[in-house]
This record gives structure tokens, sequence and C-alpha cells, in this order.
């Protein structure tokens, strides 16, 4: 046993990080799990470094995030001997959580488990599945929920931006829907896109891709938005669609609405595979971007 991957299940509120990614001198996702790690492994100057399935930008949220990292046979041996209680993955869990607790109870690590042969966070994934919560003049508004919700003025056609939505469906070049980033590809599959109000009345957006780039499900929701306000047609949208260019038609909405449900994977048998056709893929594509949004 050379080295022991593990899978990290997170969730965090995402207000006050500067995004999961690694940056100086900010307070991000990543940088407080891998101070956490590294704390534990007893060298805290120790360079740590998590592999994420999707990379969420500042403010977004996240209840099903998932993560994985190497750790030595050394390192596992050391913390299995260290254990009080409890498998060494629920030990682990719990020593996490106790760790950084001590700087807010904003991010948690729901679970830590061996991953199976094959796994990778990233490149392993089928699919990411993020929801955007708006309230509008119709909707029941908890100020309790303020901080994950987009408040907006209008009375908005929920059926109209449902069926704008699923017309979008598919693989497309959403060049369009994305900050631009250079040598990154913009060709996505959008499983599934659907909306809908939950019993307060809010509008939830359901948003199921193979992955996202770069501010892509705030700007679907962004043109969704002016849909519902019928400022913006079925016809123009894929206009938009198709010109494959950042336009002035709709704006990209507020990041505290969108939170990260959920990552799909294949069966076990199935990872290894999946991750070395992604990385394939990406690699035909050039240079990519990180699943993000």
């Amino acid at each position: 046993m050379e080295t022991v991957r593990l899978r990290l299940d997170v969730a965090y509120d995402g207000a006050a990080f500067s995004g999961w990614g690694r940056q100086p001198r900010l307070r991000t996702v990543q940088g407080e799990l891998e101070q956490a790690v590294a704390t534990l492994l007893r060298h805290p100057e120790h360079e740590v470094r998590l592999v994420v399935a999707g990379r969420t930008d500042a403010g977004v949220h996240a209840i099903g995030q998932v993560a994985h990292i190497d750790l030595s046979a050394e390192q596992w041996r050391a913390l299995a001997a260290s254990r009080r209680a409890g498998s060494v993955e629920e030990s682990l869990t719990r020593r996490l959580n106790g760790l950084i607790s001590r700087q807010g109870a904003d991010v948690v690590v729901s679970g830590v488990a061996i991953a199976p042969d094959g796994f990778d966070a990233r490149f392993s994934a089928l699919w990411r599945r993020y929801q955007y919560r708006v309230a509008d003049a119709r909707s029941r508004r908890d100020p309790r929920r303020r901080g994950h919700t987009l408040w907006h003025s209008a009375d908005l056609d929920v059926e109209a931006m449902d069926a704008a939505s699923r017309s979008l469906t598919g693989l497309h070049d959403f060049a369009a829907f994305c900050r631009p980033r250079e040598g990154a590809t913009t060709v996505r599959t959008l499983l599934d896109y659907r909306w809908s109000r939950d019993v307060d009345g809010v509008l939830i957006a359901d948003v199921r891709p193979d992955a996202f780039c770069h501010s892509m499900v705030r700007a679907l929701v962004g043109s969704a938005i002016e849909v519902g306000k019928h400022e913006l047609g079925l016809d123009q949208l894929h206009a938009v669609l198709e010109g494959a260019r950042r336009e002035n038609d709709f704006s990209v909405v507020a990041a505290r609405g969108l939170t990260l449900m959920e990552v799909g994977y294949p069966p076990d048998d199935e990872l290894a595979a999946r991750a070395e056709l992604t990385r394939a893929r990406r690699e035909r594509a050039g240079r990519s971007a990180e699943p993000s949004d």
C-alpha cells in the first residue's frame, strides 16, 4: 500500500468564502480543509492538496460537494494509531470538524471514506446538480433564507421559464452563458434543467450538466428570469445560444442563490474508465476550466 485515497463529502455556506480554490491571504473552503488535514498529520506547514468535483465561486454554497486526498501509507497508519474510538474514517470526520469549527461552523465534513479503486473526485464524475432559489413577488419570503435566495420584485412566469430551460438541454456550445477563459472549452452537455415552485412559492431551478464552465449556471438563471418577465422570448434565447457569444440580453445573477446539491458517479467498477475518458476529452478540447460555477 503506497498511498490511501480518501473521499471527503463536504457541505458549506459560501457567504464568507472567496470560493473553493486556495488563494493567498483569502479564506477559501479548500484552504480551511487542507489546513485541518495538515494539522491532523502534525505538520500544519505540510502541503496537502485536495482534488474537488467542482470549484465553486465566491458566495456559492454546497451540501453535496465531493473531494479526494491522497495520504501516504505512513500517514494513514499514524492516523489509525491516534484514533480514540470507532473506525479511522469516523475518527477523521469528527476530528476534522472539530478543527474546522474553531473558525466557525460554515463548513462541515459530512463523511470520510476510503475511495474505491479508480475514484477521482473530479474526473470520475458523471454530472453535478445545482439548485438556484428565487423569491419573486408571489413567494413567501423567509428572512432566515435571505443568504441563500435571490429576492426579485417581479411576478415571474414559472411555466415559461420551465419550458425555455428544458429547451436548452443537450450538447451545446454554451459560450454565450460562460465567462471566457483562454483555451478553455465551453462545450457542455446539459442533462436536465427545469423550474418549479416550492410550498412557499419560491422558484427553484434544478440544473444538471456533465460539468459547468465559469459562471454558466448563474447566466442560465439570469436568462430564465428575463423569460419569466416576458422580456426575452424563446426564439431570442436560442439565438443567443447559437450565437455562442456573451451579449447583454440578460444578467448573471448573484451567487448567494446557488447551491451544489449532488455529484453523480458511475458504479465502482466504471470509475477508472470514466476518469480516463474525461481526461482524454478535456485534452482533445484544449486546456479546460475546472467544472465550476
